[in-house]
């Protein structure tokens, strides 16, 4: 005789993800020494082309840490942190969801060539 096998349960606090757009939208702000960047070119594995708002081109990668939670396309706003002994190269920390982009640029952490050109 089988056991009955039990449904998974899918609620409240099971594993739910708040959706995007539900709320008022808050945005992170980058610490000192981060920067907002927007993912121009993926390169694949973990790395990337990011266009920083401080006007460098880097190439960014994503930490083992963060490997399996960031899943990033071209077009999505990330934050980065440069490289100590390298400024052309950066690591990707953070990655904001689509609703966060009106709010970067009203918070003036991104320029409007990059919120127009994705």
């Amino acid at each position: 005789m089988k056991k009955p096998v039990k449904k998974k349960q899918y609620g409240h606090h099971r594993g739910e993800r708040p959706r995007e757009g539900d709320g008022p939208v808050r945005v992170k702000k980058p610490r000192e020494g981060e920067f907002v960047g927007l993912i121009v070119q993926r390169y694949g594995g973990n790395r990337m082309e990011v266009q920083c708002n401080d006007g460098k081109v880097r190439n960014g990668r994503v930490p083992g840490r963060y490997r399996r939670k960031l899943w990033l396309r071209p077009g999505d706003f990330v934050i980065v942190v440069p490289w100590e002994d390298n400024d052309e190269k950066a690591d990707v920390v953070f990655k904001y969801q689509k609703n966060q982009k009106n709010a970067l640029k009203k918070a003036g952490l991104v320029n409007d060539e990059m919120v127009s050109g994705f």
